[in-house]
């Protein structure tokens, strides 16, 4: 039956776990996400490949979410630039969603493959992707996490289509949207900046895309230490929202004058001067021909190789607080040893505000509070469960995989 028969919020029959293995040929995990694992599957009858995302119920409320969520999207959308849903299953523990399998490569990977790569490569992948959020918008539909990864070629033709994958944190646009989301690079100040916000965050995260895509670097940045994730993440958030972004030479010097106002305009701090998805298609570089043929791969491929290669960039970064924390609380970061596996996004305190997170990401589990005590200091102790209870909680909490066996380090012995 169609879509397994499912149907979001009414009262419905579980498929029994056969139903699915009937049907499709599950092979090896292919990746691990922070809600569910996908899997390639081939249907039975047809022999036709297709992916599969399977959302455990045992992980939490947010991943049950997350699927219905992007079934309720899925089953909305059909453009040819977005991976279409195929099929739903739901068994008492599980949701498996099967959309189609795109076969071709990530955006960067396709670039650095190329013998030949112009403005006008890039205007059409920047066209497709305009294409694609311009229908959502059209149905009141947020992508909320449009990022060069969840960018692919369907197939690996010379003229493939690129489509949007990656649905789980879209959302329907009922009124402005207050929850923050997306990955780091890609926020727009309104979501850094703790504001009700809308679909112009597709058409700045769109900005950004185009940004990297013409001069393979990121349009913020911190000369901090990597491993300094602290400060570093900070100083990106204030840049992003002052848009402290240059076209710096050399990488831009080769760049057109209407691509450098097409990523402008899609880049305006004020969401209510930002071009929409449609205005951007109308643009001259989009559709009159103004982006040049000059060969820009030298350049943009030292560049991609140089920043994108980095981990920071690998991992997938949650942002977890509210906007109204308890009275009288401070931010205080617990001093963890850090691997880009156990990173988890920090906002800077904005407006006075402290931090404050709820819960963690499915997969996710909270990370021990490990505090070195001052200087002949001795560790604290707790004789009894009351006394522990009443410790004071950190309220901005790290978080890492729960496949990590990497502990903190031990406190200092106290000085003699």
């Amino acid at each position: 039956m169609p879509f397994g028969c499912l149907t979001i919020g009414e009262k419905k029959d579980y498929h029994n776990p056969s139903d699915v293995t009937d049907k499709y040929d599950l092979g090896q995990i292919v990746k691990s996400e922070e809600f569910c694992e996908i899997f390639r599957a081939k249907d039975k009858t047809t022999m036709k490949m297709y992916t599969c995302k399977k959302f455990l119920k045992k992980d939490g409320r947010k991943v049950r979410k997350a699927a219905k969520n992007e079934i309720l999207i899925l089953k909305m959308v059909k453009h040819p630039n977005i991976l279409q849903l195929v099929d739903v299953y739901e068994t008492k523990k599980e949701y498996f969603l099967f959309l189609e399998l795109a076969t071709g490569r990530e955006v960067f990977d396709w670039i650095l493959d190329q013998g030949y790569y112009s403005e006008r490569d890039t205007s059409n992948v920047v066209r497709q992707v305009l294409e694609a959020v311009a229908y959502l918008h059209s149905l009141q539909i947020v992508h909320r996490n449009l990022k060069l990864e969840n960018l692919v070629y369907y197939n690996r033709l010379k003229h493939s289509k690129i489509v949007i994958s990656d649905f789980h944190l879209a959302k329907l646009e009922n009124g402005l949207i207050k929850d923050p989301c997306g990955t780091p690079e890609y926020l727009a100040p309104e979501v850094v900046g703790r504001q009700r916000y809308g679909r112009p965050v597709d058409c700045w995260a769109i900005g950004v895309i185009m940004y990297i895509l013409l001069s393979g670097n990121p349009p913020f940045y911190d000369e901090t230490d990597d491993d300094d994730y602290e400060n570093h993440d900070k100083n990106l958030f204030r840049k992003i929202l002052a848009g402290d972004y240059e076209f710096d030479s050399p990488y831009w010097d080769e760049i057109s004058d209407s691509a450098k106002t097409l990523v402008a305009r899609l880049m305006e701090v004020d969401q209510d001067q930002r071009l929409t998805a449609q205005e951007a298609i109308n643009h001259e570089w989009i559709s009159g021909g103004a982006a040049s043929d000059k060969n820009i791969k030298e350049n943009v491929c030292a560049q991609i190789e140089k920043n994108f290669a980095r981990a920071k960039w690998k991992v997938r970064l949650f942002v977890l607080y509210t906007l109204q924390p308890p009275p009288q609380q401070t931010l205080q970061l617990p001093r963890l040893l850090l691997t880009p596996l156990h990173l988890c996004l920090l906002l800077p305190p904005l407006r006075g505000a402290p931090l404050w997170s709820q819960g963690s990401p499915p997969g996710w589990r909270k990370a021990s509070r490990c505090q070195r005590p001052r200087t002949g200091q001795q560790p604290p102790t707790h004789s009894s469960r009351a006394q522990r209870s009443r410790r004071p909680r950190p309220h901005c909490v790290l978080l890492r995989p729960r496949m990590s066996r990497v502990k903190p380090p031990p406190p200092h012995p106290p000085s003699v």
